[in-house]
């Protein structure tokens, strides 16, 4: 965008008559809608986005340890709702800053698990394979492992990665190929590859 240009976000308010469309939100019809959401949700009211959206979510989850109020756990959750997880798990610390949410935490089911054991027992209730995303030795390239359908990709803080108990919880730890100078990527970058890996292999499916 060239320096000085600005470019209005979203519609401005809807041309009367407005449709009749329980979906729709009156104020956001008479104010017009600027909220970070596609085209196809312009002036739909929230909790019909989210209905929308629960009829098509995919069956992975992605859980993340927040231990040190890690400050990728809002790129985290806009990428859960760009690539449709069913829902988001938070362990360790319920606090998290959601500046990089954008807002699209409004859309997306977060859960908050208050320790890895009682993260590793709900994965456990729900028959989910904790599938730890971290460049540890040992670890298997996620181009080349098994990822089942139902699953939780689980992602460490930035830094330390994966804790010990959370690398015990996993039945097995992927890692993303890198191929320059730096140790690792962030944890928001690291997010979106394993979940459009996810994608690539089941998210077109019939």
């Amino acid at each position: 965008m060239a320096k000085g240009s600005s470019r209005e976000v979203g519609v401005g308010p809807h041309q009367e008559p407005w449709p009749e469309d329980p979906r729709l939100d009156p104020e956001l019809l008479e104010q017009g809608d600027r909220r970070n959401v596609v085209d196809a949700y312009r002036y739909w009211r929230k909790e019909a986005i989210v209905e929308d959206l629960d009829r098509r979510r995919h069956p992975y989850r992605v859980a993340v340890e927040n231990w040190q109020h890690d400050f990728n756990i809002g790129a985290l959750v806009r990428n859960a709702n760009a690539f449709l997880a069913k829902s988001v798990h938070i362990v360790g610390r319920r606090r998290w800053n959601r500046r990089g949410a954008m807002m699209t935490e409004t859309y997306q089911h977060v859960v908050h698990h208050p320790t890895v054991e009682e993260f590793v027992g709900w994965a456990a209730e729900e028959d989910l394979p904790i599938l730890g995303i971290d460049n540890l030795p040992g670890s298997v390239e996620i181009q080349r492992a098994e990822i089942p359908r139902a699953s939780v990709l689980l992602f460490g803080q930035e830094g330390p990665g994966l804790s010990e108990a959370g690398r015990r919880a996993c039945s097995q730890v992927l890692s993303i190929p890198q191929f320059g100078s730096t140790r690792s990527i962030n944890a928001g970058a690291a997010s979106a590859i394993a979940m459009y890996e996810w994608c690539r292999r089941h998210g077109f499916e019939a």
